[in-house]
């Protein structure tokens, strides 16, 4: 069973998230606390992380920066309330990003995806439903529907049609 660290300061958020997951038949670990999400990652290893942004006193992009540090493979999905973050740089080393809805589809979706690698959309899924999906292919960040940038920032040429 695959395992999911939630790191989310909302307690109605992440119970929401926990048990949708669960109902998923995903195994979940539900933390608020984020001063413990990188002693917690280390002990459990969970195979993807839905990271919070605005944590109270904690920034989710520094926690993202830290765990990236010592793990760059595990697929990280950033949930927010505030569509801008994505544009933040620092948003860059997170596998996707997700405006928090709640229609909770687009983010089980995400996840399905992240946990199978990036591997392609199911069949008949519309692109049109994914117009916020960002994922990585090898060092290029790609938008279905926007430029691509690789892991410095800059500008690629790569595109998707």
């Amino acid at each position: 069973m695959e395992k999911i660290l939630i790191l989310d300061d909302d307690e109605a958020i992440r119970s929401l998230y926990a048990m949708e997951l669960d109902d998923e038949g995903y195994s979940v670990i539900p933390l608020g606390d984020a001063s413990r999400v990188l002693q917690l990652v280390e002990q459990t290893s969970p195979d993807l992380i839905l990271l919070d942004i605005k944590l109270g006193e904690y920034d989710g992009l520094d926690i993202l920066k830290d765990i990236r540090s010592f793990n760059y493979n595990m697929p990280i999905i950033l949930c927010s309330s505030y569509p801008i973050f994505k544009y933040d740089l620092r948003s860059i080393a997170a596998d996707y990003y997700v405006v928090k809805s709640p229609n909770l589809e687009e983010l089980k979706l995400i996840v399905k995806i992240a946990l199978k690698g990036g591997e392609s959309l199911h069949s008949g899924q519309k692109l049109e439903d994914l117009q916020q999906l960002y994922f990585w292919d090898d060092q290029i960040r790609t938008s279905i529907f926007g430029p691509s940038f690789n892991r410095s920032g800059e500008k690629s040429e790569l595109e998707l049609n």
